[in-house]
């Protein structure tokens, strides 16, 4: 059967139901990952959720502030914990779907300079992912795992609308980088976003509200993502290459969040 994953920042989630309803109509997902949710556990609309046929839960809510939620229409186990956010921040919730440990994150965005010393937020952000990279060390490759969320970096040339210029924004500088492309070798994990659609094609999954229309500016980052262990390769690419696209369209509907979600298809 195929189980499509998809990630989505959704910006607050209660206010967008109607966006959430015509995503899941449009796009059919089998396992919504959400982050930046910004309610607390029991506040989030499961009532809501169900209805689109969405049954079981794992949910990290925090008030006012991030937030993560995996919603499935699959039953869920519970997948390991991890303590990857020194702040105690809702930044991290996992499950296992069909035997595939899914870990769902929303990772700091790191301030706007580029020094740790000097900016906590920053220094925050490189400690969750050399936490994270260091649980990921310890995995075994051939277990099926996804990683997946708003991980806040766009890691390649092609995945910001400028490289020179946004060398020097949070986001996209060389220890930014460098710390992602930790992260990937790890596990040996696979872009699997990138490999559906290769460079030199530029990808992009957030724009900012700033521009009134943001295809217009083109001022996009690819901040969203989803990482495969070895061990989902076959599944991966069972169709012979990946299934794995930004939806930028629903970037474009009434009362959009300013991240596009993500998807990936999976046979199992």
């Amino acid at each position: 059967m195929r189980l499509r994953l998809a990630t989505w920042n959704i910006n607050s989630v209660r206010p967008r139901g109607a966006l959430i309803g015509r995503m899941v109509d449009e796009i059919a997902p089998d396992v919504l990952c959400l982050q930046e949710i910004k309610c607390q556990t029991g506040e989030f609309p499961q009532d809501m959720f169900e209805a689109l046929g969405f049954n079981h839960f794992r949910i990290a809510g925090q008030k006012g502030w991030h937030g993560v939620a995996i919603a499935s229409r699959l039953p869920i186990e519970d997948a390991p914990p991890l303590d990857v956010c020194r702040e105690g921040h809702a930044r991290s919730v996992g499950a296992t779907v069909a035997g595939i440990e899914i870990q769902n994150f929303y990772i700091p965005a790191g301030g706007d300079v580029a020094d740790p010393a000097v900016n906590p937020k920053f220094a925050h952000k490189l400690d969750f992912f050399a936490r994270l990279t260091a649980d990921m060390a310890r995995r075994d490759p051939k277990a099926p795992l996804i990683v997946t969320g708003d991980l806040n970096v766009a890691p390649g040339e092609f995945d910001v609308w400028n490289h020179r210029h946004m060398s020097k924004v949070v986001s996209h500088t060389p220890v930014e980088v460098a710390a992602m492309a930790a992260l990937q070798a790890s596990l040996d994990f696979i872009d699997l976003t990138r490999e559906a659609t290769p460079e030199p094609e530029k990808l992009a999954s957030w724009w900012s509200y700033r521009a009134a229309d943001f295809r217009a500016s083109n001022r996009g980052l690819r901040l969203d993502h989803i990482l495969a262990s070895p061990g989902l390769r076959q599944a991966a690419f069972a169709t012979g290459r990946a299934e794995s696209r930004v939806h930028d369209d629903v970037r474009g509907w009434e009362k959009p969040s300013d991240h596009a979600p993500v998807t990936a298809d999976f046979q199992i």
